[in-house]
């Protein structure tokens, strides 16, 4: 099985789907597994909910996901991206909603376990670090871990079984082969990379041969910055994009 692993799309439609195209570079996949916050900051509210429900895929939620629809509250999210989180909701279809609604906190898929921010707080907490990484594992039931929430690709693995964590490069293009140590990967964003590289991010992963790689996929920046205006979003989140921050 081929996995495409993607978080935090953001109602970026035009990066979601040049991440798609670009896959088929890379072999192409055979199911998703998303990590959260397919809404968002973004424009393109029902279009990414819309593409993903048409491809085979595992998802759970973040917490723009539920906030948008009013699971929980806005109130710890700054303004920009509360209020960029409501007029998100306001746009919804129905069944839309009814699907994030439904969208668990975890989910397993072989060896994965899946989440948005972590296994002690998966709305919420940032794995940024090996310890973070690590006061997780003891709640983790498989041996890989995809997180999301950060923006940041970001590759942690123990340096033993049972060991401490320790953070491994991981840049585009990089491959990591998963052996039996536990390992805690977040695949970037999609839609809103903050890493300084403006480019969509996103992992293929391999069951057979046990390869993670991790890409970049350009995409029109100026049409969703000029579409973010238009519908009269935050100026901040539009202008963020270009930078990769």
């Amino acid at each position: 099985m081929r996995y495409l692993v993607v978080s935090d799309i953001h109602s970026n439609i035009v990066a979601f789907e040049a991440v798609l195209e670009d896959t088929r570079r890379h072999g192409g996949f055979d199911r998703i597994l998303c990590l959260g916050d397919i809404i968002g900051y973004g424009p393109w509210p029902n279009e990414c909910i819309g593409l993903l429900r048409e491809i085979d895929h595992i998802a759970v939620a973040g917490n723009h996901d539920w906030a948008a629809i009013n699971k929980i509250s806005v109130n710890s999210f700054h303004s920009d991206a509360a209020a960029a989180c409501l007029w998100n909701g306001s746009q919804l279809q129905t069944e839309h909603v009814s699907y994030l609604f439904n969208l668990p906190l975890t989910a397993i898929e072989g060896d994965f376990t899946l989440v948005h921010g972590s296994l002690r707080d998966p709305l919420w907490e940032y794995l940024l670090g090996p310890k973070s990484a690590k006061d997780n594992l003891d709640l983790l039931k498989t041996s890989f871990l995809l997180v999301g929430h950060s923006h940041l690709p970001m590759l942690f693995s123990e340096k033993t079984n049972g060991g401490d964590l320790t953070e491994l490069s991981f840049q585009p293009g990089s491959s990591f082969e998963v052996d039996q140590k536990r390992t805690v990967l977040n695949p970037g964003s999609v839609g809103q990379p903050r890493d300084g590289d403006p480019r969509a991010s996103y992992v293929l992963y391999d069951s057979e041969l046990r390869i993670a790689n991790l890409y970049r996929a350009e995409y029109s920046i100026d049409l969703v910055q000029h579409e973010m205006v238009r519908v009269g979003l935050p100026s901040r989140m539009s202008e963020r994009l270009r930078e990769g921050w």
